[in-house]
């Protein structure tokens, strides 16, 4: 555990408590998903992003991983889609654009950086969403998918906070989807660009929310 990272497993609680009293002034659209229609969507939480030898590493990715697993499993044992993006390029020159240009690295298709982290592997029968920029619904059937499914909560965790997170939150608003973002699983390289996304996403975009607090409200939900 690097404790020089700005968030780890071990000091995340204190900082979810810090993230949510900062953005409080912000967060006033308070919202209970509607679990029957609710998906949960899993951003980018690919080894590119979480191996510290990456050039695009993303310290934030490591402390979340457990709150996504968590997270995942409940959606999981309660037949709610677990819907997944992957950001991967077939070459800088083919579909990389102005990212070619921004970023040192590129997510390659089909190597093991593009993959998703072993914690995190889909089943089989969920739908993974390759993606070349950093929203999931720019050029991707994302919201054909979540219109077949009668979907009209999407639950957002996954990396980075500040760019693929808040980007897909953005258009998800725009698209009339009802947006709960996971403060304390979702990550970035620091805390000044986590904690201003939670800001910029509660005060336009999303109820920003905890993963122990949606856990709570599932649990309370199927026990009434």
């Amino acid at each position: 555990m690097n404790e020089e990272y700005y968030v780890n497993e071990k000091n995340l609680k204190d900082k979810a408590l810090f993230w949510e009293e900062e953005i409080r002034p912000y967060n006033t659209h308070q919202m209970k998903p509607n679990f029957p229609s609710s998906a949960l969507l899993v951003i980018d939480m690919q080894n590119f992003f979480l191996n510290p030898e990456s050039k695009t590493f993303t310290p934030g990715g490591l402390a979340i991983i457990p709150n996504v697993v968590k997270l995942v499993k409940v959606f999981r044992q309660n037949k709610f889609p677990v819907i997944y993006t992957a950001h991967v390029h077939k070459s800088p020159e083919m579909d990389g654009g102005i990212m070619a240009w921004w970023w040192q690295g590129m997510v390659i298709e089909n190597t093991t950086d593009a993959q998703i982290h072993p914690a995190l592997a889909p089943l089989p029968k969920e739908k993974v969403i390759y993606k070349h920029r950093y929203s999931g619904f720019y050029n991707t059937d994302l919201e054909i998918t979540l219109r077949c499914l009668k979907i009209t909560d999407l639950l957002i965790c996954g990396i980075m906070t500040n760019l693929c997170c808040e980007t897909t939150a953005r258009e998800a608003f725009m698209r009339d989807f009802r947006v709960f973002f996971l403060l304390d699983a979702t990550g970035t390289i620091d805390e000044e660009l986590h904690l201003a996304t939670l800001k910029n996403v509660a005060f336009g975009f999303a109820y920003v929310t905890k993963t122990e607090e949606v856990l709570k409200k599932l649990n309370k939900k199927l026990c009434a």
